[in-house]
């Protein structure tokens, strides 16, 4: 894979995986494309910016983890992993098929290449700071990213770690909360509300960054200041839209676990050309 700085380049590539979100998830006629969708920019910049990982070495010691832990949205997940050589691209569209590496959640049984198999919601936060003390103990200088769904962050074992990592220091960890605003059953202000969301995280002694999801030059920046911010862990509160990219799925929560059908992704695949 090439590395790349260049918010051109990575818009490109954020848009090849876009596209490859749509056609599993409407090849497979299931799974997540919403949550998957609005998590692009931030994984694209992890994968092809930020992070130290290569795809020849996948247990690379020095590498840096990341861990999704909203595993539901594992076709971002794959489309990335795909594109930077870790796994096939032209098997992508095998998403949820039986004996399929793409299976419906991470599984490192079929992907040794993934630092964890996720899916059962909330317990990625603690998996992370787990990771970033053993980091420490090892007197080792990788890091930690781990992604978190607003509705996940509504159960209390999110808000256990988020109290533990503060008080330990864990600051060689990053949670990135992927913002959308749309859980399964509807709007998150419906459902339960997380507001006044960045204070919460202030209260917990975290440090809070707050941005654009979708804006390249600003996730850069963000998990540059987290990168840089010591003595206490970094949350980036990523305000995005579920199904960012195409139009008829934006801020639509039907497509939080509805596939498109084949005409639409037709449609899509136009609107993402």
């Amino acid at each position: 894979m090439k590395r790349t700085s260049n918010p051109q380049e990575l818009a490109q590539i954020a848009k090849q995986i876009r596209r490859h979100i749509v056609e599993m998830t409407g090849a497979a006629k299931s799974g997540h494309p919403g949550g998957s969708l609005s998590a692009v920019e931030i994984l694209t910049v992890l994968y092809w910016d930020v992070m130290r990982h290569d795809p020849a070495n996948p247990k690379w010691a020095e590498r840096d983890r990341f861990i999704l832990s909203k595993g539901h949205a594992a076709p971002v997940l794959y489309a990335v992993m795909a594109e930077c050589g870790y796994t096939p691209v032209e098997t992508l569209k095998s998403l949820r098929k039986l004996g399929s590496i793409y299976q419906g959640h991470p599984d490192v049984r079929f992907i040794p290449a993934l630092e964890a198999s996720t899916g059962s919601l909330c317990e990625g936060l603690s998996l992370a700071l787990g990771m970033g003390l053993a980091a420490r103990l090892d007197k080792a200088s990788w890091r930690t990213y781990v992604m978190l769904g607003d509705g996940e962050i509504q159960e209390g074992q999110i808000w256990e770690a988020a109290m533990f990592g503060a008080y330990h220091k864990v600051d060689n960890v990053c949670a990135i909360v992927d913002y959308n605003k749309i859980q399964l059953d509807g709007f998150v202000k419906d459902i339960m509300d997380l507001e006044p969301l960045a204070d919460k995280w202030r209260s917990f002694g975290w440090h809070v960054i707050e941005l654009d999801g979708h804006d390249i030059p600003a996730v850069q920046k963000a998990l540059a200041e987290a990168a840089a911010t010591k003595g206490k862990p970094a949350v980036l509160i990523a305000h995005t839209v579920k199904g960012q990219g195409v139009s008829f799925m934006a801020n639509n929560p039907k497509f939080h676990g509805v596939a498109p059908t084949k005409e639409e992704v037709e449609i899509a695949l136009k609107e993402l050309a």
